[in-house]
């Protein structure tokens, strides 16, 4: 049973109704997480405006897509794993690089593997990262400002995935492709 409501621009509070409308229009839906976070303006506002600044970082968008589903997977959030499958698969992303990160696997291109691990530190050690793993990911070719870039999208998206298990969102019909369920 959840307690939650799943707003309308119409039901949401008058602070979050401009942002649940503009999210609406670059949509063409109104997400059922975004729906739910509205509840708490300040939640969605803080989720949106972060995710913005995750934008702009120096990762690349498909170095970007690592983090999160990294981030997702470790926090099982089913929503945000089909979600971001669905945006991996519009960036051209190999189906081998999309199972595996799913799976939590090691992943095909060694670049790419070592942002995944370096996530995973970040997220493991709360932030306090062992040296090893921060030398193996800058040895990968990533530079000091990638690790703060890491950090903010685990940050970002680690409100997002506990919003969505926190409201129970169910996954959206246009997500249904991209379903998942964590391994046992």
């Amino acid at each position: 049973m959840s307690v939650f409501t799943a707003h309308t621009a119409e039901t949401a509070p008058a602070a979050a109704r401009p942002t649940v409308e503009g999210v609406r229009r670059r949509f063409g839906f109104l997400p059922t997480p975004v729906a739910l976070m509205a509840e708490s303006p300040q939640l969605l506002a803080g989720f949106l405006t972060a995710n913005a600044g995750f934008e702009q970082t120096a990762l690349n968008p498909l170095e970007r897509e690592v983090v999160v589903l990294a981030v997702a997977t470790t926090n099982e959030c089913h929503v945000c794993v089909a979600l971001h499958t669905g945006t991996l698969t519009q960036l051209g992303a190999t189906a081998e690089l999309i199972v595996a990160l799913r799976a939590g696997s090691a992943l095909p291109e060694p670049r790419l593997e070592a942002l995944r691990r370096f996530t995973l530190a970040v997220l493991d050690h709360r932030g306090a990262v062992p040296d090893d793993d921060l030398a193996n990911f800058l040895a990968a070719g990533y530079q000091p400002r990638h690790a703060l870039d890491v950090v903010l999208g685990v940050g970002t998206y680690t409100i997002s995935t506990f919003a969505n298990r926190l409201t129970r969102a169910p996954l959206d019909p246009p997500l249904a492709a991209h379903a998942w369920t964590p391994a046992a």
